[in-house]
C-alpha cells in the first residue's frame, strides 16, 4: 500500500461523482452506461480505469494493441475494476511527417485532457513507438492519477540471406552500401522484406526501447516488461497483470508523485547510459521531469555520464538485438550489475523498491550484457557539448562514431535546410571530402518543423565511393536513436531562431572535441556579430491550426521541447479540477 495513505473508500473514488452520486446528470451517466450493455454491478463502487491506447492501423509497432488492449481489461476485471478503452492519437514513426516529434506535445496534452475531463480513477498507458512513450508518461504524470505503463515491447529480429538485421541501424547501413554501388536493387529489395518480420517497435536500442526502459528504471511500468518482445506470449501476461495492478493502484492511491523523485529520474538517465540509449532521450526525460517539477538539464546528463559504463552490447552502437537482450537476462540484470550507481530505495508500480525488483537478476550471456568489469566502454556514452557554435548545448553518441573523429576539425559544408541538402548532397561537384564537417541548418523545432529525425546527415555519394562511412556531421536536428556516426545534434539555440548555427558559411573551421566536451566556430566574436546584425529571420512555417500554437509556445531542445504553459511542475489534479456538473 502507498506508503502513510489508508485504502480508498468506493465513495472517495473520483469516478464516485459521475456514477454515484443521485441526481440528475448521474442519471444520465448511468442509464447511457446501460446503453452500452453494462450493467449498475459492472461499475458501481469500482474503480474505472481508463485505457489510453495508440493503437491505430497506420502504425505497425502497435498492431498488436489490440489484442493486448484485451488482456489488459480481462486483468482489470478479474480485479474488480471497470475498463474504459479511450482511443488516443497514433503516433508513426514510420510514416508521419515532418516527424513525429511535432506531435509529441500534442497526445501530452490529449492524454491529459482525456484523464482530467472522463470518470477515470486510473490509467493504464498504451506506448511504445518513440513519441508515444514520452508524450503518455508527460500527459499522465500532469494529471497525476495512478497510473501504469504497458509498453508495445520490440519486435523479432529481421533477417536476409542469412544475416541479422536490425530495423533503422541496417536500413542506414544498406542504403549506403546502395548507394556506393556495393549491393544491388535485388539485394535491397531482400532488405526491404526482411527487416521487419512481427509486430513491435524496432529491436535495436533506438529511441522506443530507450524510452521504455527508462520508462521501466523509473518505476512506471511493472519490471521485467520493457525487455519482452511483443509476440512472446510473457509479453501478453504482463498485459493482463498491468490491468490487475493498476487497479490495486487506485485502492492504494499511488501516483506517479509518490514514485517520481529527483533519484528516479538519475535512474532513468543512467539506465539510458548503460543501454547507450538514443540521444531523444534527453529531450523527452528532460520534458518529462520538467512536468514532474524537477530541473534535470543537460549537465546533469553529462555528470551522470562520466561515471556510467556501458554495459548493453546493442545496435546501433554494439552487436545484439532486443531479443539477445532479452534472453540474456533484459534490463533487470543489466541494472544489477550497476546497482551501486542507482538508487534503490525509490519506489515502483510493482509495490516493491527498484532494488527489490532487481534482486537476483543474472545474466546469461555475457556478451550481450557485459558484467560490471567487463563493460564496452567505462564512461561517456553519451557528450554534452558547448562552444561558441551551442551555447546552450548539443550532444553527440561516442560509442557510435568513429573514434578517430573525437577530436577534429574541417572545412564546412553548408545546407541551408534539408530540401537543399537534398538537391546537392551528391553533386559531383561539390566541394567536400573526408575532412569536411558537413552542416544542416533549419532544422530544429521551429525551423523544420519539429525537429525531424534529420540529424544522421548522408555521406555525400562520391566519399562513400571512397570508402567514406563516418563524417563529423552538425545540426540543430535530432536523429533516430538506430542511427550512428559522428553526428553533433541539438544545437541549441536553434538557428531558425538565430542561433549562431544560422551564421556559419561554406569554408568556415568547425572544431569538435568530445572529450573536452567542446564544439566551436572558428570565427572571431566581432564576425559573428557582424553576421548576426545581417541575418534576416525567417517567415513562419505555419498560418493556421496547431502549428500556430507550436510555434508560439515550443520551447528549445536544451529545456525538452515541451509548450511553456505545459512545462510548470504544477501537476492538473494538484491544481484543482473545474466542478463537475
Amino acid at each position: 500500500m502507498s506508503q502513510d495513505k489508508p485504502r480508498k473508500k468506493p465513495e472517495e473514488l473520483r469516478s464516485h461523482r459521475w456514477y454515484g452520486v443521485k441526481d440528475l446528470r448521474s442519471f444520465g451517466h448511468r442509464s447511457r452506461t446501460a446503453q452500452m450493455g453494462y450493467h449498475r454491478s459492472d461499475y458501481a463502487g469500482k474503480p474505472v480505469i481508463a485505457i489510453i491506447n495508440t493503437w491505430s492501423d497506420i502504425n505497425p509497432c502497435h498492431s498488436h494493441f489490440r489484442q493486448r488492449v484485451e488482456e489488459v481489461k480481462r486483468g482489470i476485471w478479474q480485479a474488480g475494476g471497470f475498463p474504459v478503452e479511450m482511443p488516443a492519437m497514433s503516433l508513426s514513426e514510420p510514416f508521419q511527417k515532418p516527424t513525429t516529434m511535432l506531435y509529441r506535445n500534442l497526445l501530452a496534452m490529449e492524454t491529459e485532457e482525456l484523464l482530467r475531463s472522463y470518470p477515470a480513477d486510473g490509467c493504464v498507458l498504451m506506448g511504445g513507438c518513440d513519441k508515444t512513450t514520452p508524450a503518455l508518461i508527460m500527459g499522465a504524470v500532469s494529471m497525476d492519477l495512478p497510473t501504469i505503463f504497458v509498453p508495445a515491447g520490440p519486435m523479432l529480429r529481421g533477417n536476409w540471406n542469412g544475416n541479422t538485421l536490425g530495423s533503422g541501424s541496417d536500413t542506414w547501413k544498406y542504403w549506403a552500401e546502395l548507394r556506393a554501388g556495393n549491393i544491388t536493387e535485388e539485394d535491397w529489395q531482400g532488405v526491404e522484406d526482411g527487416i521487419a518480420r512481427s509486430p513491435g517497435h524496432c529491436m535495436t536500442m533506438g529511441t522506443a526501447s530507450t524510452m521504455t526502459s527508462a520508462v521501466e528504471a523509473l518505476g512506471l511500468c511493472l519490471s521485467g516488461y520493457a525487455s519482452i518482445p511483443a509476440p512472446d506470449s510473457r509479453h501478453a501476461q504482463m498485459a493482463s497483470l498491468s490491468g490487475k495492478r493498476i487497479v490495486e493502484m487506485v485502492w492504494e492511491d499511488l501516483k506517479p508523485s509518490d514514485l517520481l523523485t529527483e533519484a528516479s529520474y538519475d535512474n532513468a538517465v543512467r539506465t539510458v547510459l548503460a543501454l547507450s540509449g538514443s540521444t531523444n532521450a534527453v529531450v523527452h526525460l528532460i520534458a518529462m521531469a520538467r512536468r514532474s517539477g524537477f530541473g534535470l538539464d543537460l549537465d546533469r546528463f553529462d555528470a551522470l555520464a562520466r561515471s556510467t559504463p556501458v554495459l548493453a552490447n546493442l545496435r546501433p552502437s554494439g552487436k545484439y538485438l532486443m531479443e539477445d537482450f532479452y534472453y540474456a537476462g533484459g534490463l533487470r540484470a543489466m541494472l544489477a550489475q550497476m546497482q551501486d550507481l542507482l538508487d534503490l530505495s525509490q519506489r515502483t508500480v510493482d509495490g516493491c523498491t527498484l532494488g527489490g525488483n532487481i534482486a537476483g537478476a543474472r545474466i546469461f550471456n555475457e556478451d550481450v550484457i557485459r558484467p560490471r568489469g567487463q563493460a564496452i566502454i567505462e564512461r561517456d556514452g553519451l557528450a554534452v557539448l558547448r562552444g561558441n557554435l551551442a551555447p546552450d548545448g548539443a550532444v553527440i553518441k561516442p560509442p557510435a562514431m568513429e573514434a578517430r573523429l573525437q577530436v577534429h576539425t574541417g572545412r564546412a559544408v553548408v545546407f541551408k535546410d534539408y530540401n537543399d541538402m537534398a538537391e546537392r548532397i551528391d553533386d559531383p561537384a561539390l566541394d567536400v571530402d573526408a575532412d569536411s564537417v558537413i552542416v544542416l541548418q533549419n532544422a530544429g523545432p521551429q525551423g523544420a518543423p519539429g525537429m525531424p529525425e534529420w540529424g544522421q546527415l548522408p555521406i555525400p555519394q562520391k566519399l562513400l565511393k571512397q570508402g567514406v562511412r563516418d563524417m563529423v556531421r552538425i545540426s540543430d536536428a535530432r536523429m533516430s536513436g538506430t542511427s550512428y556516426g559522428a553526428c553533433v545534434l541539438h544545437v541549441s539555440p536553434e538557428s531558425y531562431v538565430g542561433g549562431p548555427l544560422a551564421f556559419v558559411k561554406d569554408g568556415d573551421l568547425i572544431s569538435l572535441d568530445v572529450p573536452g566536451r567542446k564544439i566551436e566556430l572558428r570565427v572571431s566574436d566581432e564576425e559573428l556579430a557582424a553576421r548576426k546584425a545581417a541575418w534576416q529571420p525567417p517567415q513562419p512555417r505555419f498560418e493556421r491550426g496547431y502549428g500556430v500554437l507550436y510555434l508560439k509556445h515550443i520551447g528549445q531542445a536544451d529545456t525538452g521541447c515541451d509548450f511553456d504553459f505545459l512545462q510548470t511542475g504544477q501537476r492538473a489534479g494538484a491544481a484543482g479540477e473545474p466542478e463537475i456538473h
